[in-house]
């Protein structure tokens, strides 16, 4: 038995862009195949309050990086109920350009963030073109005169935010990623964010191709693994099967919205080995 709240979690699709699988893992790909990119944010809704897992890019951003923008994606979070203009609460998992775009659009919230990110988005690293291309400078700024505005909580490590839901800082893919577990009807739900781009970098062990530290890439898919009651409850950050394996919140939003507090709608999920 337990006493924590049940939140419906959803993952709202935005973007997407036509990618091979040789862009998809370090050292390449034998099979010279088309491998899709969704481009997700994640709602969080729960009796009393509810969080927001990032806030995507805009499309100004889409058609600078050449991507499908298909949808607004704050817009969007009125498809699950949420309005962003009353949000108090947004998660960032990192500050790559696809996870922070729109923090603009979020004027009541509160933005959590590990506070390694802010320190490695500013610092050092950024004189490489290898590391720097994965962020927009004015985002980056944005969230510095966010912070200035106090309008960000920082962490140094996990913390729980408010039960069921919980931060957990991985690093790897960027200096401060964080993953986040949300408590939902069919238990503890694993938000890999980019933790694990799609479920095959998990399961064949070969991490994306954007990687700060590949060591740590590699033992997050330890820590996605121990923190989910099963490998089903992990949703990576970006995988197409995503929109497949679990049903929409209603028949018009196939494609678009996906429910992940509900048992999952493919029996091909249960041959998932991550």
């Amino acid at each position: 038995m337990t006493d924590l709240p049940e939140y419906e979690l959803f993952a709202i699709r935005y973007a997407m862009r036509e990618a091979r699988r040789a862009d998809h893992f370090i050292g390449g790909d034998p099979h010279d195949a088309p491998m899709a990119m969704d481009y997700f944010l994640w709602v969080a809704k729960g009796p009393e309050r509810s969080f927001v897992i990032d806030c995507g890019f805009t499309a100004e951003t889409a058609a600078r990086r050449k991507r499908t923008f298909l949808r607004d994606p704050i817009e969007a979070l009125k498809l699950v109920g949420v309005d962003g203009d009353s949000v108090q609460d947004v998660i960032l998992t990192h500050l790559h350009y696809d996870h922070v775009g729109n923090f603009h659009r979020f004027p009541q919230a509160q933005f959590h963030l590990q506070e390694t990110e802010i320190h490695y988005a500013t610092g050092r690293y950024m004189r490489y073109p290898r590391l720097a291309h994965s962020f927009e400078v004015e985002d980056v700024v944005g969230v510095v005169r966010l912070n200035y505005a106090k309008r960000v909580l920082f962490y140094n490590g996990g913390a729980e935010l408010t039960p069921g839901i919980t931060l957990h800082p991985v690093g790897g893919h960027s200096m401060g990623l964080q993953f986040v577990r949300v408590h939902t009807k069919r238990g503890w739900v694993v938000v890999a964010s980019d933790t694990t781009h799609f479920y095959e970098n998990m399961m064949t062990g070969r991490p994306f191709t954007t990687a700060f530290d590949i060591g740590k890439m590699l033992e997050a898919y330890d820590t996605l693994r121990e923190q989910a009651p099963t490998p089903q409850h992990i949703v990576p950050g970006h995988d197409p099967l995503v929109m497949k394996f679990y049903p929409p919140p209603r028949p018009d939003l196939a494609g678009i919205v996906a429910r992940l507090d509900v048992t999952p709608n493919d029996a091909e999920l249960a041959n998932i080995k991550v």
